[in-house]
């Protein structure tokens, strides 16, 4: 299922910069995970309504926040990959294993086993090499720093939603789950989009299929495949994964933006890939205390 994930939220730079030909990334971002909720809603309502009424206010609230948390993760990463390339976005807003495994054992109780501890260095390691090979696809207009900034915003939000799903998804089943998370999302993003003032209409089909398709690919596949393997699966092994999306990204920016990665780039996602192997030998984190 990790797997599966890893190949789904590999399209999701490409289709926003797709996107982003027309549409402000905060639209795009609404647009998403609207179309998310959207989809979700026959599917969870008919089958899932007493799960849902059994949820105690704790809960009810972990999963706002969980989604409010994904929302400004979509925000700002989105908004990023306006102003930086696609490897260095997509490398930044992956380090969430590193604030996953820092808070993990205070808000979870997980310790770090040595094999997901080695396997999150060297993998981050790897993403620090793309990271630094980046600068060569950017173009003129580019604002590296700012970018570089909104990824790891992306990061920071993203780990605490993955913090959120690990509390919650083992007392409630993955359907309604995302529901809640997603629809969450979506209305904070809704809000945001009204504030803004932003127009959500005028497109071309073109870049409201692309929307779409970030909704059925990365969003509905990818991130919920990664919320069933957090029952699963301690929160620090299921971050080192997600590492595996920016050597997806790269390959995808090579046959279809014109991004050709470096040297650098080819060995930093060697390292990702090695870090996830190696955090694969041993995947399972035992409890402190």
């Amino acid at each position: 299922m990790l797997f599966v994930g890893i190949l789904a939220v590999s399209s999701s730079a490409l289709l926003i910069r797709y996107a982003q030909r027309e549409a402000p990334s905060l639209v795009i971002a609404a647009f998403r995970m609207g179309f998310s909720a959207l989809i979700l809603l026959p599917l969870t309502l008919p089958r899932h309504a007493p799960e849902l009424r059994r949820l105690t206010r704790v809960e009810l609230g972990l999963a706002a926040l969980g989604g409010g948390l994904l929302a400004l993760h979509f925000a700002s990463w989105i908004l990023s990959l306006e102003y930086t390339s696609v490897a260095s976005s997509v490398v930044l807003v992956t380090t969430n294993p590193l604030w996953v495994a820092l808070l993990a054992p205070l808000f979870l109780k997980e310790r770090l086993t040595p094999a997901v501890l080695l396997g999150m260095l060297v993998a981050l390691g790897g993403g620090l090499l793309v990271g630094l090979s980046s600068s060569g696809n950017l173009s003129a207009g580019s604002q590296p720093l700012l970018g570089n900034f909104l990824a790891l915003v992306g990061a920071w939000t993203g780990a605490g939603y993955i913090l959120i799903g690990r509390r919650l998804r083992p007392v409630l089943p993955l359907t309604p789950y995302i529901f809640l998370v997603y629809g969450m999302a979506a209305l904070v993003l809704a809000a945001m989009l009204a504030f803004s003032g932003l127009p959500v209409s005028g497109f071309s089909n073109g870049t409201y299929m692309y929307m779409l398709l970030l909704a059925l690919l990365p969003q509905l596949l990818g991130h919920s495949s990664f919320n069933w393997a957090l029952a699963h699966l301690p929160a620090s092994f299921v971050s080192i994964a997600l590492l595996g999306e920016p050597v997806g990204a790269i390959v995808l920016a090579f046959f279809l933006l014109g991004e050709t990665p470096g040297l650098l780039e080819l060995l930093g996602g060697g390292l990702i890939l090695a870090g996830i192997f190696i955090a694969t030998v041993q995947p399972s984190a035992k409890k402190t205390g």
